[in-house]
């Protein structure tokens, strides 16, 4: 006996959160039809023909044999529904609408892609969906078997991983001699443990100006530019910055791991902080993100990890323009006529640059090599937002085959980072925000004293520096970093003094 109308529950997944979808059909006597309505896209609409294929080779009558009108309407009607997620609730609601399965509970949600032999298929940005789901109170989530552990990352919700249509069938049907309850996947727990690279600071020979650059770059999430020859070890430089990165929270890793599910590209649960390295080639779509449909680009990929720029002027002028707003607002905004995506862009921007195109002219002025190289190619603006300067010149011969560095760089510069990362925690307690680079006008006011005698150093550096508001507030937040690493409640005249030495040169 069929129903009038059957409902049941998914998810459409987005980078800045999902969305739910309720998903009505309705069955009525006529000529075979089969229209799916709701602003849905090329791939949700081809999930009829799978959907038919997976009802009728999983043993129940095919949709194509019955004399039913049958419309699938998606809810809200005007959301654009994307990707074969929906595959597997459709299915789901048309079998009950035709009374083949029955007593679904109310607080579910269903997520797959169908094969046409009925299994049920992984797919894309099942984390954010299953988080959406929770968000609205639901407490259950049936999900393809391959994406169940990463489902389960999500905490309030049983997954139940799911193989074929007709095993969900016989999870609900307790009438029938194939009952067999799905069981329900453990919850996925997320690993919180420093990430070691490839390459560690003991391995890189010299350059113990920028190897310090780069500790507070690590402690503060400032910005970095390094400056250099090539073969001076910049791209060395920047793999063993990955290893000085502290492990994310829990929120931070669920909000990592929900942006790579989206994508595709989620690999183990790992609190590691993403390090995304685009060629200079890259588009400016890759590299910001956009398309007809808003997709993130590597800016998003890099949220609360590290976007590095090798051969930064290189990259086409739009796109490291098109870097500002995130470097000041956190976020990037994709308008287009359909409408406008807002994506999360939280990135410690590493980028590295050679000072000329062609051969050296043994100039040591980095600056105005580059300068004259590049013709202002890199904006004002950009290196505006750049709080350190990392020269990285030739290494010395007797530098180079010097006997190996016995001491763990690596461990200890990891130590003073996560003692400056507590400290910054403590003091932003209640503020919303973890780290000195995240600090508004208002924080560093309230918050940061300082001394008549660094408030006087700091007035002569702006005077003869000509320091942008934006320059000077950088300038204090670098310097309560390098406070932070020596242990100190308050700054004092050589931290701003260390922090001037890191200011762009230009």
């Amino acid at each position: 006996m069929t129903k009038k109308v059957a409902r049941v529950h998914t998810a459409q997944p987005g980078v800045a959160g999902g969305q739910l979808v309720s998903i009505e059909t309705d069955l009525s006597r006529g000529l075979h039809a089969f229209s799916i309505v709701g602003l849905a896209s090329k791939a949700v609409d081809e999930s009829k023909d799978r959907v038919s294929a997976a009802i009728k080779n999983s043993g129940f009558k095919s949709p194509k044999s019955q004399n039913y009108k049958i419309i699938v309407s998606l809810a809200p009607a005007d959301l654009k529904k994307d990707g074969p997620l929906f595959d597997l609730p459709i299915a789901v609601s048309y079998l009950l609408a035709a009374g083949e399965v029955d007593c679904l509970p109310d607080q579910t949600v269903f997520l797959g892609e169908l094969a046409l032999d009925g299994s049920v298929k992984s797919v894309r940005g099942i984390l954010p969906a299953v988080a959406a789901a929770r968000a609205a109170g639901f407490k259950e989530a049936f999900v393809p078997k391959g994406n169940a552990v990463e489902a389960a990352l999500v905490e309030g919700v049983t997954v139940r991983g799911v193989s074929s249509l007709s095993e969900l069938v016989a999870h609900f049907d307790e009438q029938s001699q194939q009952h067999a309850p799905l069981p329900a996947t453990p919850p996925t727990s997320i690993e919180n443990n420093w990430v070691d690279s490839h390459v560690r600071l003991e391995d890189i020979k010299g350059q113990e100006s920028a190897k310090r650059g780069l500790i507070i770059a690590a402690a503060g999430r400032h910005n970095a530019l390094m400056v250099g020859p090539p073969g001076t070890g910049k791209t060395m430089l920047a793999r063993a910055f990955q290893g000085l990165l502290p492990p994310l929270s829990n929120t931070e890793a669920l909000e990592v791991l929900s942006i790579h599910s989206l994508i595709g590209s989620l690999g183990e649960a790992s609190s590691k902080p993403p390090f995304r390295s685009p060629h200079h080639t890259a588009s400016h779509t890759a590299l910001v993100g956009g398309g007809q449909n808003p997709r993130p680009g590597e800016v998003t990929l890099a949220h609360r990890g590290v976007l590095f720029m090798d051969e930064f002027p290189e990259f086409e002028r739009r796109s490291l323009d098109a870097l500002r707003q995130p470097l000041e607002d956190k976020v990037v905004t994709i308008s287009r006529v359909s409408g406008t995506a807002l994506f999360p862009a939280d990135f410690i921007l590493l980028a590295a640059m050679n000072p000329y195109r062609g051969s050296e002219d043994g100039s040591t002025d980095y600056a105005a090599s580059m300068l004259d190289t590049y013709k202002g190619k890199v904006s004002g603006p950009i290196l505006d937002r750049i709080d350190l300067w990392l020269e990285v010149p030739h290494v010395p011969y007797e530098t180079l085959t010097a006997r190996p560095d016995k001491t763990e760089a690596t461990k200890l510069a990891r130590d003073e980072i996560k003692q400056a990362r507590e400290r910054q925690l403590k003091r932003f307690q209640g503020r919303g925000i973890t780290t000195n680079d995240a600090m508004s006008a208002r924080d560093l006011e309230e918050l940061i004293f300082l001394s008549d005698e660094v408030k006087d150093l700091l007035k002569t550096a702006s005077a003869k520096l000509n320091l942008s508001p934006r320059s000077y507030h950088r300038l204090i937040k670098v310097s309560r970093t390098i406070a932070d690493l020596a242990d100190n409640t308050d700054i004092k005249t050589e931290h701003v003094m260390e922090a001037l030495n890191y200011r762009v040169k230009l």
